[in-house]
């Protein structure tokens, strides 16, 4: 059955005990969540992001553009679009050790880092402030669904670009049969072995599974307010890229 309201982790039964076990196991898994991002992805990972920031590069690199990398974890797609962009990126997320994890990285790299802690479902900025807004693998944690889109679009300018890079449902019979393997049998055995969470990664492949299919996060979107809202499948479905654009009607 698929879960159109938001995240349902083990034990919680309202948004709030959502979020906050959500925010515990990241805060759990922080220290070994790049290397085992790369492990678990065999590296295609690296790939998935950099068809999200190909497709914000010429936001990127407008002048004094205002992007924000939301639920940016320790920093990878933030760093990245840091390498094309004219100015600072911006970086948020609601887990502090993710935080700390990021700025360590930004600093060791010589990148400016403008972070911020705040929940995707209350962000502490002004309406239309933003020129885009990147969230990759991120938004399905959310605890509303439909209320966290809202609020990225009350804070994007008119015009700006929302990009979703979300793990997505596989099509293919053999593609669906092996990931599905890999992802409820394998996965948790490694995540657990690494991480010390078992808890964490058993929680990916169900998380995954209860996520929209890419066309109901597509209608939600525009459910939102966006327009000219896109999908693109990645590797077989394994993962989706989303796009929006914010463009107020008259």
């Amino acid at each position: 059955m698929i879960s159109a309201t938001g995240t349902t982790p083990p034990g919680a039964s309202n948004e709030e005990q959502a979020a906050r076990w959500v925010q515990r196991m990241f805060a759990a898994i922080a220290p070994r969540y790049d290397f085992l991002n790369h492990l678990l992805s065999f590296n295609i990972d690296r790939f998935w992001r950099k068809a999200l920031i190909e497709r914000l590069t010429t936001v990127l690199q407008r002048p004094r553009a205002k992007v924000l990398d939301l639920c940016c974890g320790t920093g990878d797609v933030l760093l990245d679009m840091q390498k094309v962009a004219s100015n600072p990126v911006l970086g948020a997320d609601f887990c502090h050790p993710m935080l700390v994890e990021a700025r360590a990285k930004a600093s060791h790299k010589g990148y400016p880092a403008q972070l911020f802690e705040a929940d995707a479902l209350q962000l502490p900025l002004s309406d239309s402030t933003l020129d885009a807004i990147s969230i990759a693998f991120g938004f399905r944690n959310l605890a509303n669904y439909s209320a966290g889109l809202l609020e990225l679009h009350r804070v994007l300018k008119q015009d700006g670009v929302l990009a979703i890079l979300e793990f997505s449902h596989p099509t293919a019979w053999f593609m669906r049969l092996t990931y599905g393997f890999y992802s409820e049998m394998m996965l948790p055995a490694i995540g657990a072995l690494i991480s010390g969470s078992r808890e964490a990664y058993a929680y990916l492949p169900d998380s995954i599974r209860k996520f929209p299919q890419p066309e109901e996060l597509g209608k939600m979107m525009e459910a939102a307010g966006f327009t000219e809202t896109t999908f693109e499948m990645l590797t077989g479905g394994i993962a989706a890229l989303h796009i929006g654009k914010k463009v107020d009607r008259a």
